[in-house]
């Protein structure tokens, strides 16, 4: 039986909206809901749309906005300008931001972001300030992402040095071949290694078997199946790595003047960043509280799909 969509209730609707960026470029924005105006970011590697499962039962109420960023979901052929990413998406959702205000005819929205996402957030805020954001749900995010002498809370904890070694392994592997039009025409043992090292960092995201087990799934390519592996994103994720890689990425300076209610979201078993150090963030915001899932690892939405969308909630009610 075939459903027709226009038979859906107005609110289960989705939409696309292409809002024109500083250098002329249309970025994806999916819109769904009746309501007040919240957007999501989303996480490295991750499809805006697949919120959806966690906002659906509250679009009656809401209209939320799910930037796309460059690279990512149905933003997959915008190219970066920059090599600073995060600050190239910061910029990007100013602009979204301001449209969304603009139009709704209001002054500030909330924005709830995880992960790369809200590692963009982080940069918005110094960058742009807090006027357009009424309060902010930053799900298991540091704002600084490599360790230093007084922080020991970036990016995989006391595994950095061990883990951003792979890292730079890959990306100087990938190098000769940036110019390749489609990732078929890699090296076998190349395709091979890239992919192995993004199974393993998604494994590390999740914290529940059941979690693992679904990545196993959903990551690992047969041999037979990886000759003609199509892998649409490779190119603009060994971009990210290398911002990641070489840019301090270090936005705590600016966490005093973060004054808006912030819910701070924490995997209690993260293996991305440390929970003693988030909780150090909580203590660092002016007016923030702090929700530890104690079972869930980085990928909150996926270990703790029930608990995450209660917080989401209860964030958008306060």
């Amino acid at each position: 039986m075939k459903t027709n969509l226009l038979s859906l209730p107005a609110h289960y609707q989705l939409q696309t909206l292409k809002v024109a960026l500083a250098d002329g470029t249309l970025l994806p924005v999916t819109v769904i809901g009746n309501g007040k105006p919240v957007m999501m970011l989303h996480a490295y590697g991750m499809d805006a749309r697949e919120f959806l499962p966690f906002i659906l039962p509250l679009t009656g109420k809401y209209a939320f906005y799910l930037p796309h960023l460059r690279g990512f979901g149905a933003a997959k052929d915008i190219e970066l300008h920059q090599f600073d990413f995060v600050r190239q998406y910061a910029d990007d959702i100013n602009t979204v931001i301001e449209q969304i205000c603009v139009t709704c005819h209001i002054e500030s929205l909330p924005v709830a972001a995880i992960s790369m996402g809200a590692l963009v957030m982080w940069a918005y805020f110094e960058r742009f300030g807090l006027s357009r954001v009424s309060r902010y749900l930053n799900i298991d995010q540091s704002p600084a992402i490599h360790n230093q002498l007084d922080w020991q809370g970036g990016l995989f904890g006391k595994q950095q040095q061990e883990r951003f070694e792979v890292f730079h392994e890959v990306v100087d592997l990938t190098l000769p071949y940036a110019k390749l039009d489609s990732f078929t025409h890699l090296p076998f043992t190349l395709k091979r290694r890239v992919t192995d090292v993004e199974r393993s960092f998604s494994l590390l995201s999740v914290n529940r078997p059941r979690s693992k087990a679904i990545v196993h799934i959903l990551t690992h390519q047969q041999d037979h199946k990886l000759v003609f592996y199509d892998h649409s994103t490779w190119q603009h994720k060994m971009c990210c790595l290398q911002a990641y890689l070489a840019l301090p990425y270090d936005f705590r300076p600016a966490i005093e003047d973060v004054t808006i209610p912030v819910v701070n979201l924490i995997g209690g078993r993260s293996k991305l960043y440390d929970p003693i150090w988030q909780q150090k963030i909580t203590r660092m915001l002016p007016n923030a509280r702090e929700v530890i899932l104690p079972r869930s690892g980085h990928a909150v939405p996926v270990d703790e799909p029930i608990g995450f969308y209660k917080i989401l909630k209860a964030f958008l009610r306060e």
